[in-house]
């Protein structure tokens, strides 16, 4: 799809005007950070804010009303915005009759902009139908924007808040990653089992990998030239080679009936990897070289979704669904530390730390 179709995604009133209505009358109070503080941000899919939580205090400090239905969330490089993804599309799992439920409404579809400082939400950008989740170029100036129900990914300019272009891609995308030289944005595909390559520059299909069952979530090691998937359904890893896009292995993490691996973080690059297990409960830490499982950080909450780790690879968190909390896990000891009961459906979360 073109240019075309960005003049007609541009004008989101319904959404800026509803959002808006919700931060000026229902958001909490927002509470200033103190300098050096750090904070996580929890898209709540179901209360539609984004819940801010002091992680040292191990509270909500406060709430941004959002929009409709919050889920994939990504601070800007400089840490002074917060983009999230919303939709009008119901939700509907694996499995749901979606002819049962009611119609989406696309006024409500677009990418929430936060500032940082001021706490409020300041602007929502055109995104594409159905937007899920996204990635930004690392020098923050294109976001790449997977929209799960028309199969297609979309290019945002961040400068403009417009849509460059959106083209097809497989099934149901979700998971999006940009290569570090920001030529390449992967994005997987739930229903096609299969990654897909893009040029960054010409938005052109370059090549399909293919996973294993329902690839969610992905990660891009720092040291190596390997990218890694979760592939829900098949419980597994499916890894890549970045250069030649071939796959090289897939990991198996457990009983497929049980096990439904998400989101996926690293600390160092790629040398450790941890995997959420949804309804399985755990935080798995991965081995990648040798493909097996180092350990099983156990009873972590209510299908762990979302995971974000601490830059110093101490501390993980996550974000557990239907659980309405989000988990502080110390990984040295492999316990949970505590667990921020946010309310509603944690989906995403992310971590901001102060510059050094």
């Amino acid at each position: 799809m073109s240019e075309a179709l960005s003049g007609a995604w541009r004008p989101l009133g319904a959404a800026a005007a509803l959002a808006a209505s919700y931060v000026l009358g229902q958001a909490a109070p927002a509470a200033e950070a103190p300098a050096g503080a750090a904070r996580l941000y929890v898209s709540d899919e179901w209360g539609g804010d984004v819940v801010i939580v002091d992680p040292q205090q191990a509270r909500v400090v406060a709430r941004i009303a959002v929009g409709k239905r919050p889920r994939g969330i990504v601070i800007s490089p400089e840490r002074t915005r917060l983009y999230v993804a919303l939709t009008g599309s119901p939700a509907a799992g694996p499995g749901v009759d979606e002819s049962k439920l009611p119609p989406p409404d696309h006024r409500y579809d677009g990418i929430g902009v936060i500032d940082l400082k001021s706490q409020r939400l300041i602007d929502t950008y055109p995104s594409g139908i159905d937007p899920e989740t996204f990635a930004l170029s690392h020098d923050g100036k294109v976001l790449y924007v997977s929209n799960e129900d028309s199969g297609q990914l979309s290019a945002l300019d961040i400068g403009k808040g417009s849509l460059r272009i959106t083209v097809p891609v497989g099934t149901e995308p979700e998971g999006v990653a940009v290569s570090p030289d920001n030529r390449i944005v992967y994005v997987t595909c739930e229903t096609s089992n299969a990654v897909y390559v893009v040029d960054a520059r010409s938005m052109k299909v370059l090549a399909q990998i293919p996973t294993q069952k329902r690839p969610r979530a992905i990660y891009l090691a720092h040291r190596v030239h390997r990218g890694y998937v979760t592939d829900e359904f098949s419980a597994a890893l499916t890894v890549w080679d970045t250069q030649d896009y071939q796959v090289v292995k897939t990991i198996e993490l457990g009983d497929p009936k049980v096990v439904r691996p998400m989101g996926i973080a690293s600390p160092d690059g790629g040398r450790r990897l941890y995997v959420t297990t949804g309804r399985f409960g755990a935080l798995l830490e991965v081995d990648p070289e040798s493909g097996r499982i180092v350990r099983s950080i156990d009873k972590v909450g209510v299908r762990p979704w979302g995971v974000a780790l601490s830059p110093d690879g101490s501390t993980a968190y996550t974000a557990n669904g239907p659980g309405g909390d989000v988990s502080i896990v110390d990984l040295k000891s492999g316990r949970v530390r505590t667990r921020v009961k946010v309310g509603g459906s944690p989906w995403g979360v992310v971590l901001a730390v102060p510059a050094p």
